[in-house]
Parts: structure tokens; sequence; C-alpha cells
């Protein structure tokens, strides 16, 4: 049998030798990384996935060897036999695991030739994404991806052997299913068997895992990918992973006490800072008051104070008339900023007009004045109301947002964020987690003109509230709870709804008829009439955590083969034109769109 290895075997990976190997016959095998010719003597730096040893090839031990090595260039494939010696004194590299050694070669195969990469496989090579993504398999044999692929193996090594040890059984659910209405658009598959009907890939395994609990199975889990239609952004992907789990016979506590075991056993398995359970507690509404965002970041202060009651009555009547209206407004004291520019205000002012705020109003607390165009209109009374409530002290800049409280609280939370990165006051070392508790259930969508589910149809109401869902659903607060770490939200889930005719009063409540639940979710509503357990659940989003975990700011450098902001992947050139005879076969037919 030919084999292009010969006798040679791999006996240790590129990162593995060190002093204590000297005199060992070693087979290493990799990619060239440099290569180095010193007075005739060449030096190569071959390198795998664990790391980087050195290997020499030196005329006086072997010319033939050393000759035939003149043709090595940059990516060439090699197979090296040679034996372990320690670096000449003041030649060692202490950047390298292997620094101490290197390998003196007497056998050499070229496995094969590789053409000049598009860019240096280094961490700080400066070269466009795109086409890094172009050449994905070039991009991935850099250190710093190859070590975020291989620390995500181990996290979800680690979360598989947690949840087995707490008796989940993993389970696969379907990627072919039915629409269902889950907050975003669902990518349709055509059916060739069923010609005008189509499958929707999952936005999540939510309606199975359900059924998995009344299928008696109690404890599920699964690491799973999910497809959702949606824009694009530097945490989003078209294509993504959670570790999706539901249980039977539990309340939130329960929930949140696996939740916070399995990331300790993460956290451990990555090497990242111990975390220590359990994890903090803030209600939805009181990280709204003092965050403006319901997945606050909590390594720095900075918080928002809502004074709409001082200036109810001001002669400001931007502030006023807010309130008047059902508005509010709120202030952010950056401190001991009095010094920033009124070009960085406007720049903060642009800013926040991404969140739709229509302007920000400020004032500089100087010694003996406030310098800003709207201080005349505030009374001496308003003023030391304010100066008490926000701390003002001189050196302080004083942030204004006033408008309906989603706005407020949107802009002014970035803009919270956006000060605390840029003044430098977050802790990139620190894991801060809390959980968000009792969010409302639903929220009025001012543009179809009917409520909404905050989080999903089948998240159970507070009990209490339950009356309150024909007179008063936007009172209502469900049984939902995020995980939040440092400003990210990487887990939610819920307690869900297991009787039937609350789930028919919920989803009444969202608009449907019964013609459209019973088309949409009869087979739900049979499943829970045959007895349904108690259940809930939470689903964790594996890139999102493995992003914060790698310490990088995009899902897209943990993600082996990740797709564009426009939810293309540029190396296979995927998405692509189907032939006419595929489409025949479907039954379909394209109609050109003009992009804008």
């Amino acid at each position: 049998m030919n084999d292009t290895l010969g006798d040679m075997r791999r006996s240790h990976h590129c990162n593995a030798l060190g002093a204590a190997d000297t005199g060992a016959q070693v087979v290493l095998m990799g990619w060239v990384q440099r290569r180095r010719d010193h007075g005739g003597v060449i030096f190569i730096d071959l390198r795998d996935r664990e790391g980087i040893t050195q290997v020499v090839f030196n005329p006086d031990r072997n010319a033939a060897v050393h000759e035939k090595a003149h043709a090595i260039r940059s990516e060439y494939v090699l197979a090296v036999r040679g034996v372990v010696e320690k670096r000449p004194e003041g030649m060692t590299n202490p950047a390298l695991a292997t620094g101490e050694i290197e390998v003196m070669v007497s056998e050499l195969k070229i496995l094969n030739r590789a053409q000049t990469p598009p860019f240096m496989i280094e961490d700080q090579v400066d070269v466009n994404e795109n086409t890094r993504l172009a050449s994905r398999h070039i991009d991935l044999r850099r250190p710093s991806l190859q070590s975020n692929i291989m620390m995500r193996h181990r996290a979800a090594a680690a979360a598989r052997r947690y949840l087995n040890d707490q008796g989940f059984l993993d389970i696969e659910t379907p990627f072919l299913t039915r629409s269902t209405p889950e907050g975003a658009r669902d990518y349709l598959v055509p059916s060739r068997l069923n010609p005008g009907s189509f499958y929707a890939l999952p936005q999540s395994p939510q309606l199975f895992k359900q059924l998995l609990m009344i299928s008696g199975f109690d404890r599920y889990y699964q690491i799973v990918h999910c497809f959702r239609d949606e824009d694009l952004r530097a945490d989003r992907q078209p294509e993504f992973t959670q570790i999706d789990m539901e249980m039977s016979f539990v309340g939130e506590e329960d929930i949140m006490a696996v939740s916070e075991g399995l990331i300790s056993s993460v956290f451990q398995e990555v090497g990242r800072a111990a975390v220590s359970p359990p994890f903090a507690r803030m209600t939805y509404q009181e990280a709204m008051e003092r965050y403006g965002l319901d997945r606050p970041d909590t390594r720095f202060g900075l918080e928002l104070c809502d004074i709409s009651d001082i200036v109810a009555a001001s002669g400001f009547h931007l502030f006023s008339n807010t309130v008047k209206k059902g508005g509010i407004v709120k202030a952010l004291n950056a401190k001991g900023c009095a010094g920033f520019t009124r070009k960085q205000i406007d720049d903060f002012t642009d800013f926040v007009a991404v969140y739709r705020a229509r302007g920000l109003a400020w004032i500089r607390v100087k010694e003996d004045e406030w310098q800003s165009p709207i201080t005349k209109f505030f009374s001496e009374e308003e003023k030391q109301a304010m100066a008490a409530r926000l701390d003002m002290q001189p050196g302080d800049l004083v942030f204004f947002g006033a408008d309906q409280p989603g706005i407020v609280n949107e802009s002014l939370g970035q803009l919270r964020n956006h000060l605390g990165k840029k003044l430098g006051l977050i802790d990139e070392n620190a894991y801060e987690f809390v959980w968000i508790t009792d969010f409302p259930m639903f929220e009025y969508d001012e543009t179809e003109k009917r409520y909404q589910a905050l989080h999903h149809p089948f998240t159970a109401p507070a009990e209490k509230d339950l009356e309150k869902l024909a007179s008063d659903p936007v009172g209502m607060r469900s049984r939902a709870y995020d995980l939040v770490l440092n400003g990210s939200e990487i887990g939610g889930g819920s307690i869900r709804i297991h009787q039937k005719d609350v789930q028919v009063r919920v989803l009444e409540a969202l608009g449907m008829d019964r013609a459209e639940y019973e088309e949409k979710f009869g087979f739900l509503l049979s499943a829970l009439d045959s007895g349904a357990p108690p259940h809930g659940g939470i689903a964790f989003g594996f890139d999102r955590l493995m992003t914060i975990l790698c310490n990088t700011s995009s899902i897209r450098e943990v993600i082996a083969f990740p797709k564009t902001q426009k939810g293309a992947c540029l190396m296979t050139a995927a998405p692509a034109s189907a032939t006419a005879a595929q489409l025949g076969e479907l039954g379909l037919k394209v109609r050109r769109v003009e992009q804008s």
C-alpha cells in the first residue's frame, strides 16, 4: 500500500517538547510558519494547532536533507524526523513553550506545497475582514483563532459533562419544522414532496423541548444550531448555537441554580476567573430605572436618575411638556468630565440619535456656576433639588434625556456604556453576573396596534397577575429571567405555561382567534391537555458566551465558518442561485429584486 508518510508517524505536537526531551528521536508534522537561512544553516518554525517548534537543517549533519530544505517556503506542509537538542547558550526563546530546544533534522518529507497565502498567518496581521473570511481556511490557522475554537470545544465538553452529571438527557430535535411566531423572520425551506408547502428552520427548539417534558423525559438538553433571518451585527449571526435545556417539576430558583452550576463549570474548564454562585438578582424595573437597559453592565457606576418630578413644572418646556405627556426626564452624571469640549458633547448627541433620541441636553458644573443654555430655565429650588439627587459637584458634566420611557432609557443606557468604555471605568478582567427577573408579560406594538409577548407566547404569567390578562395586559409580569454577563445577555428562559386554558387566554390576548391558534399551535394545545407537568427552561447563547470568554468583540472570531453582516459566506459564495431544474422540482419561480 502506498503511503505518503512512509514509515513516519507523528510522535509529538509542536508544543510538547522541552529540555527534558533532549536526545530523544522525534517526528513532527505541521506547516512552515517562517524560514530563515543563517549562513547555510536553515531554521524552520514548524507550526501545528498546539504551537511551534524550531527545526534545523545543518549541512554538516546531513547535506542531502539540507539541500532538500532549500525548496521549503511559507505554509508548506512538512514531516520531519530528528533529534531534540538544547539550543546554544543565549539562543533560547522564552516566548515559546519549546524555546529551550530545537530539533536537528535527519529526514524530511515535503507533504504538500502551498501558494503564497493572501496574508501572514499571524495574530497582529492588518488585513480586511472580508479578505480573511474569503480565505477562512487560511485565517483559521492563526493562533488566536485556533485558541478560540479549541476553547469553544472545551467549553462545550464541560457543559455536556455537567448536564450529564445532573441527570439531563441529550436529545436532538428537528431542523425541518413549521413556522411559529418567535420574534424574528424564519428561514423557509420549500418541500419538494409537498408542493407549495414550506418547512421553517427553528429559531429555537422551544416547542419541542416543551413536548419532551410532556412526554416525561424530565430533564433535556442540547447544544443546538438555531436560525434567524434578521439584520446582522457584530454579536449576531443567521445561524447560531444555544446550550438549550428544559426541566420538569421546577420553579425559577431550581433553573437558576442549575444554570449557575453550568456556568461555573464552563469557566473552570476554560481557565477563567472562578465564579461564585449565587449570582446577583435584579428586577426588570430596577434595571431600567438604574441602567436604562435590561442587560446592565454592573462593572461600573454612572447610574441613571429620574428627575421627572423635579422638572415637571419647570420653565424649560421641553422637560415639563414631556412629563405632562406621560414621558420621563432622566439624567446621567459623568463625574469629573466637565473638561469635555463642545465637539465631544456634539458627538455624544449624534451617538444617542442612533437610539431615536431627539437631542441631548447637558449642564457643565463649575466652581461657582452651571454652564449650559438650559440653566436659566430652572428655579433655585429646582437646581438645589437636582444637585442633591444627582450629586452634582464641580467638575461634573450632566446629560439629560427627555422623551417616552423606552427612548430615554435606551439612549441614556447606551450612552452610559459608551462613557464607561471611553473613560476607562470598566475592569476588563472582571466577570459580573446578574439575573434580571420579573419582566413584563407583554408590550404594546404601536405599529401593529396589538400586544406582543416580550419573550415568547409560551412564557407563564406571574400567578397573581393572571387576573389582569383581560383588563391590564401591560401591567402583567411574567415568570421570565435573563442571565446577564458584563452587559451582555448570555441566557434567557422562563417557566412555561403548562395549562391549556391559560395558554389559550394568552394567545387570545395576543390577538389570535381560535382558528389561528388552532392552526399554528393545535399540536401544543393538545399536548398541554394530555397531562403536562409544570416545567421551565433556559437557553444560553453559546457564541455570545464564548465571545466574552475569548475576550473578543465579535462572535465571528469564535465561529469556525461565520457569515458576513449580509449573511454571506465569502469562502463558499453562499447563498447562490439555484438551477432551473432545482427550481422546477420545487415548483418555484425566482423574481429578481433590485438591491437598493
